[in-house]
C-alpha cells in the first residue's frame, strides 16, 4: 500500500475536532464534583460515563486530566499558591478546579501550546465562573506559564 492510498476502516479515525474542548468541559465538572463532595475516582468515571457526559469528548483525555489532578492536587496547588491573593481552598470551586486542570495540563502535556491550555481555561471560566473569574484564571495562569514553560512563553512573548 502506497502512502497517497486512502484510509481503509481498520486504520483509526482521526480524533474529532473540539473532542478535547468536550473533555476539558467534563473535567471541570469532574473536578468540580471532586472538590466538594470527596467523590471517588471510579465513581466519578462511572457516573460520568454513563450520564453520558463524555459523549463527543476524548475519554482518554478526560481521564488523563481527571486522574493527573487527583493524584496530586497539593503538587499543583504548590504550583499555583505563589500566584493567588488568598489559599487555594478559599478560591471560587470552580476557580479552583480550572486552575488545578490547567495547571496539570502545563506541567504535565508539553504537547498543548501553552495558549491553548490557557484560552481553553477562560472559556471555560467565563462559562462556569463568577463574573470576573476568566481575569482571574488569566492571571494565575499566565504566570504558572512563564514558570512552568519559560522557552515557550518567551517565544510568544
Amino acid at each position: 500500500m502506497s502512502d497517497s492510498a486512502p484510509a481503509t476502516s481498520e486504520e483509526p479515525a482521526a480524533p474529532r475536532r473540539g473532542s478535547r474542548r468536550v473533555a476539558r468541559r467534563a473535567a471541570l465538572q469532574a473536578v468540580y464534583q471532586w472538590l466538594v463532595s470527596a467523590t471517588e475516582s471510579g465513581d466519578l468515571f462511572r457516573q460520568f460515563q454513563s450520564a453520558g457526559h463524555l459523549k463527543g469528548a476524548d475519554g482518554d483525555y478526560f481521564r488523563a486530566l481527571v486522574s493527573g489532578v487527583m493524584a496530586d492536587p497539593d503538587g499543583l496547588e504548590a504550583l499555583i499558591a505563589p500566584y493567588l491573593d488568598r489559599q487555594p481552598e478559599h478560591l471560587d470551586p470552580v476557580e479552583r478546579s480550572l486552575l488545578l486542570l490547567a495547571v496539570f495540563e502545563l506541567r504535565q502535556r508539553l504537547e498543548v501550546p501553552y495558549r491553548v491550555v490557557i484560552n481553553e481555561a477562560l472559556e471555560l471560566a467565563k462559562q462556569f465562573g463568577a463574573e470576573a473569574g476568566h481575569r482571574y484564571v488569566n492571571g494565575v495562569l499566565d504566570r504558572c506559564a512563564r514558570e512552568l514553560r519559560p522557552a515557550e512563553a518567551a517565544a510568544r512573548g
